[in-house]
Parts: C-alpha cells; sequence; structure tokens
C-alpha cells in the first residue's frame, strides 16, 4: 500500500512540475497582460499544491504553513494586479 501512495506521490509532483511550465511558458509569452496575470495566478495556485503534495510527502507540517503563506500572497497580489489592470492605479 505504500509503494502506491509513493507512485501517486510521485505522478502528481510530476503532473504539476508540467503544469507549471505551462503557466510559466504564458507567463513569458503571453500576448496580454490579462494572459500574464492568469498565467501568474495559476501559478502560485500551482506551486501551493506543489507545497501540499511535498508537505505529504515529507509527512512535515511546515509545509502545510508555507502553503497557506503562499496562498494568502497569492490571493492578496490576484486582487492587485486585476485592481490595476482595471484602474490603472492600486491605492486610491
Amino acid at each position: 500500500m505504500r509503494f502506491l501512495v509513493e507512485i501517486t506521490l510521485y505522478f502528481s509532483q510530476l503532473c504539476l512540475l508540467l503544469a507549471m511550465l505551462c503557466c510559466a511558458l504564458r507567463l513569458l509569452r503571453g500576448p496580454t497582460a490579462q494572459d500574464r496575470v492568469l498565467a501568474l495566478d495559476t501559478l502560485w495556485m500551482i506551486i501551493m499544491l506543489f507545497t501540499l503534495v511535498l508537505g505529504i510527502s515529507f509527512a512535515s507540517q511546515v509545509y502545510f504553513e508555507l502553503a497557506m503563506l503562499i496562498a494568502l500572497t497569492g490571493f492578496v497580489s490576484t486582487i492587485a494586479l486585476a485592481k490595476f489592470l482595471m484602474r490603472g492605479e492600486i491605492i486610491e
């Protein structure tokens, strides 16, 4: 049973790394700013999920706390970027 869990964790890490690569390519080559913001939003979400998978793999609580910090920072940055794209300013 442990072997099946390890294989599943390695497979999920590989899938998340491929998703990170696709988002990074869209972030670098995105034709519009909206595409880049969407790629950045998806990228931080994938990084958070990758951190959670690492926390499960290593059975360490530090990774779960780090994932929470990544989620909070990513949410605030997405809101700030969306507001900047809509109005051209962040602070009113």
